[in-house]
């Protein structure tokens, strides 16, 4: 019984358990203001053509006449194929055109003859007829030895493999005195270098406003399209909009756009991974806040604004005091600039948002402002 009235005096006597102190926070006022940025976006360096260079006759490779991973010029010779056997074939080709050549010329002298003897009813019919057809035979063999000959040319000049357009050859496939078959043995890839394609993707909703920029209705400023490289240098030179894909893939929602630069030194290549970049004419000032201000939860993202409050005293409940809270408000982010961040919805001009400490607070917590950054 002493025991219980011992432990019901002390109970009695206790005091409420202290309120935590304020946080220390630094706030930052937000105001409009204009802002210079780049909208930015995942894309890969892309020739505007390339090819694989395939053998339309077979044979040994005799000879690789260019420097792998260097730019050649349309024309140039790369590989050659092993010419004898075209070479021959050529040769008794031609001959085969002389002769019939000479034979269509001794037809044509006969059957001139046999026409000229036919007035002066001279020779027999049957003979002018047979002279005629041989003529007639004659011209056909000297047509079918044409064509003959063009095809062994032909097939000489495939023994040849040349550079199809100005561009940066890769690795050879084949080496000297590998046999090549027509049409299956890849020998080597081309591409164009200069200019140079980026393809990026935009969603379905910005749509309309690249159409815009194709057509340069929008396009206010020079620097439209800039890239940067992986090594996180701005390419030197200016890209323009050239294609926009045909359709939009149905599964992402999203349509494939192709800017193209100039490539003058060849320092581009096909597969880079880089960002393009497209400058954003929108005029109308932007809200910024310090990105060290947002707290990403479960996806979404959040910041802490101050709220002046009135709450009642502790000792005496009839009076009341005026603190300050931190109050969680969900915000829809824009693009980074450096430090900052554009908040496009959420929070308004003037509002006061903490800066510094956001990971102690959660909504209700008491703060005491240290630093107004303005």
């Amino acid at each position: 019984m002493g025991s219980f009235i011992l432990l019901l005096a002390t109970s009695c006597t206790q005091k409420p358990a202290p309120v935590n102190p304020p946080v220390p926070v630094n706030v930052f006022t937000v105001k409009p203001q204009p802002v210079f940025y780049y909208d930015k976006y995942p894309a890969n360096t892309v020739a505007l053509s390339q090819v694989d260079l395939r053998p339309e006759v077979q044979g040994y490779i005799t000879d690789i006449s260019f420097t792998e991973g260097s730019h050649v010029v349309k024309g140039q010779e790369l590989y050659r194929i092993d010419q004898r056997l075209y070479q021959e074939a050529y040769d008794q080709a031609k001959a085969n055109v002389d002769v019939a050549l000479g034979n269509l010329k001794q037809a044509q002298q006969d059957a001139d003859r046999y026409v000229y003897l036919n007035t002066y009813d001279a020779v027999a019919k049957q003979t002018l007829d047979h002279a005629t057809i041989a003529l007639e035979n004659a011209k056909k063999t000297v047509v079918g030895a044409e064509q003959t000959l063009k095809m062994t040319a032909t097939n000489l000049t495939y023994s040849v493999i040349s550079a199809p357009f100005d561009g940066t050859i890769g690795f050879s496939q084949v080496k000297l005195g590998n046999m090549v078959s027509i049409g299956q043995t890849i020998l080597n890839t081309i591409s164009t270098d200069d200019p140079m394609a980026v393809d990026f993707l935009i969603s379905e909703k910005q749509l309309s406003h690249f159409e815009e920029l194709k057509n340069n209705k929008q396009q206010t400023v020079d620097s439209l399209f800039t890239m940067s490289l992986p090594n996180d240098s701005i390419y030197p030179f200016l890209g323009k909009i050239s294609i926009i894909d045909r359709a939009v893939d149905p599964q992402s929602g999203t349509i494939r756009v192709r800017v193209v630069f100039p490539n003058p030194t060849y320092s581009l290549r096909p597969g880079i991974s880089c960002v393009l970049r497209v400058h954003n004419q929108e005029s109308s000032p932007k809200l910024l806040v310090p990105s060290k201000a947002v707290v990403e939860l479960m996806g979404e993202y959040f910041v802490y604004t101050t709220k002046d409050t009135m709450i009642r005293n502790t000792e005496d409940t009839t009076k009341t005091h005026s603190v300050l809270m931190a109050m969680q408000k969900k915000v829809q982010l824009g693009q980074t600039i450096a430090p900052n961040v554009i908040v496009k919805k959420g929070i308004k001009a003037g509002d006061q948002i903490i800066v510094d400490g956001v990971q102690s607070l959660h909504t209700g917590s008491l703060i005491e402002v240290s630093k107004i950054k303005k």
